[in-house]
């Protein structure tokens, strides 16, 4: 297998390819409440220790697909979310395991190298707002919940770390300090990715434009800054472009299969692999800036694989 270089040093050299969705592709095993860690229904992390295959499997259908990097399934596992279910007090040694199942699964793949990023989701907490119950938390434990599972992340052998679905950009910033604190800890270091999650108007939740959220964060020592989740991608290209237009970062773009669409209660997202990849195919040709595209919700390998192949195709051309 040809050596494995540094995501960093990666995304210099080629247009890297990210999985897919974890969470709707668990929801079409239809999992029961029994499947779950001490049956609590929807805890969707701790099925990587109840239905381990269930998770390895949609990690090895991405990799099939193509992607060069796998997300670990930890998007709520940073202590506060834990807590919810009873395992804060296991916030590193749960981060671990399943970075290193992450890991395992990309060890099969041994055609070129393959990457696992530690996903951080947030914590359900607005520290920016003033509402009473979201706005209340005390930033250092906020900080702290990032931190410990960035640490067990590292612990596990993540190649890299991803804050995504950002809504909150103070929360964003208490995200990338605890990322430092754990690298400083632990005596190893990789790229932190800082991605966003902005409405079709190109905002943050609470108002936030990209423009500010980029400014806030852009100079924190991040990697790569991103926009994923949300929206599909054409909502997302007037943002892109404005970001395309900056000096300092790469750009990570993951979208979801389109705009959700409300059915009987649930999320369904509609759009087509080959309509999505269309978008993405004028993302690259367009915006230099953008190194790393994949899927959010709705997306399955279906879409990464035509996305692979519209990364092959515009690097053949321009090796030639």
């Amino acid at each position: 297998m040809a050596q494995k270089i540094p995501l960093g040093e990666l995304i210099k050299q080629k247009i890297v390819l990210f999985d897919g969705a974890m969470g709707t592709e668990i929801q079409k095993l239809n999992p029961k409440p029994e499947d779950f860690p001490d049956g609590k229904d929807g805890f969707n992390d701790g099925l990587s220790f109840t239905r381990p295959e269930w998770i390895k499997n949609i990690h090895r259908n991405y990799l099939r697909a193509g992607a060069d990097c796998i997300e670990t399934n930890t998007f709520g596992s940073n202590k506060i979310k834990l807590e919810e279910y009873g395992y804060g007090d296991k916030t590193v040694e749960f981060n671990k395991k399943i970075a290193e199942l992450a890991v395992g699964v990309a060890n099969e793949f041994t055609d070129r190298p393959r990457y696992v990023i530690g996903s951080m989701g947030p914590t359900g907490f607005l520290p920016s707002s003033n509402d009473p119950s979201l706005g209340q938390m005390p930033l250092d434990k906020i900080r702290e919940a990032f931190e410990l599972q960035a640490e067990g992340l590292l612990a596990g052998g993540v190649d890299a770390i991803l804050i995504e679905t950002s809504q909150d950009i103070l929360e964003v910033k208490l995200a990338i300090e605890g990322c430092q604190t754990a690298m400083g800890k632990t005596g190893r270091k990789v790229p932190i990715i800082s991605n966003v999650t902005l409405d079709k108007y190109g905002k943050m939740l609470l108002g936030t434009t990209v423009q500010a959220a980029y400014t806030t964060v852009s100079r924190m020592g991040i990697d790569a800054f991103g926009l994923n989740c949300s929206t599909g991608p054409s909502e997302m290209m007037p943002s892109v472009q404005w970001l395309n237009e900056q000096e300092d970062l790469p750009l990570l773009v993951v979208p979801n299969a389109g705009m959700p669409e409300n059915q009987g209660g649930k999320a369904i997202y509609k759009m087509a692999p080959e309509d999505m990849a269309g978008v993405m195919k004028d993302f690259l040709g367009q915006y230099g800036k953008v190194r790393i595209i994949g899927g959010c919700c709705g997306t399955n390998p279906e879409h990464i694989a035509l996305l692979r192949k519209i990364i092959d195709e515009k690097q053949s051309g321009n090796n030639r």
